[in-house]
């Protein structure tokens, strides 16, 4: 299979109105679908960026022609229509850098705008042997600290209040620090009114922490 499946345009949101193209209705539904579609696309897209310098890159064609398939079909079953008269609506000629092209096309007409394009093909697959494979740099995403690291990095005991090397002191659940009363250790106090599994502390806290357990924990 000698054909890349594509979607070329970038498309908005639909507007709630039936557009026209060459006299036919084109609904935004459509578009909606067409849209729906890019994950695949992007699958095609992928293994053809990939693969263009193998020898059998016809074979990611079977991808295409499922998508394309699939296509056709939903958008027969919306129009109560069939898949032929589907693939002859859509039907379209477009200008690339490779000549003349066959695909299928959907657009909406607007007023003052740009139209609304979903495109379904036009490009070839076909094998590259002076190419080359162009991996995407990774975009960084910034990932908050949660709220311990900050508590750490702070180095100060939350118990005694004292700057220095520390600890997480850290409990299963709060029914562990026991019921509030004069039998409460004050660490257990401190974490229970703070509603908190985790307490930092300093080494001679921590010391005492272990030295005073709660006795009367749920």
């Amino acid at each position: 299979m000698a054909r890349r499946v594509v979607l070329d345009a970038a498309l908005a949101a639909a507007p709630a109105r039936k557009g026209r193209r060459a006299g036919l209705t084109v609904r935004p539904r459509d578009l909606s679908f067409a849209r729906a579609l890019r994950a695949v696309l992007s699958a095609v897209r992928l293994g053809r960026d990939c693969y263009h310098l193998a020898g059998d890159v016809w074979r990611i064609g079977a991808l295409r022609w499922n998508a394309e398939t699939s296509m056709l079909k939903t958008l027969g079953a919306k129009h109560k229509s069939t898949v032929t008269k589907m693939a002859a609506r859509y039907k379209a000629k477009i200008e690339t850098p490779h000549g003349l092209r066959t695909c299928f096309e959907a657009r909406v007409h607007r007023d003052g705008k740009k139209d609304l394009v979903a495109r379904f093909g036009g490009i070839p697959l076909l094998r590259s042997k002076n190419g080359f494979v162009t991996d995407p740099v990774p975009v960084p995403v910034p990932v908050p600290r949660k709220e311990l690291i900050h508590r750490l990095r702070a180095g100060r005991c939350e118990l005694c209040g004292q700057p220095g090397t520390v600890a997480v002191h850290q409990v299963a659940k709060l029914a562990r620090l026991g019921k509030p009363g004069p039998g409460q250790p004050a660490w257990a106090a401190l974490m229970a009114r703070k509603r908190r599994k985790t307490l930092i502390v300093c080494q001679p806290c921590h010391e005492v922490i272990h030295a005073a357990p709660v006795t009367h924990a749920a």
